[in-house]
């Protein structure tokens, strides 16, 4: 069996923070994402990696 290297985690909350050091006790490197909204967010600098995605969109793109 592989072992888990990274995990993302695609949460902004309490939970998120909460996985992130779980996965470092573990020695599992987190990368989380997160939207413009939420750039000073604190799951965002908990995460060994982050990345922002969808910026200038809205929260529900329009499919057309």
């Amino acid at each position: 069996m592989k072992k888990i290297r990274s995990l993302l985690i695609a949460n902004r909350g309490e939970i998120a923070i909460r996985v992130m050091r779980a996965a470092s006790e573990l020695g599992i490197r987190t990368v989380a994402i997160y939207s413009y909204q939420d750039r000073f967010a604190q799951h965002r600098f908990k995460a060994d990696e982050s990345y922002l995605v969808g910026q200038g969109k809205k929260p529900v793109g329009d499919p057309g």
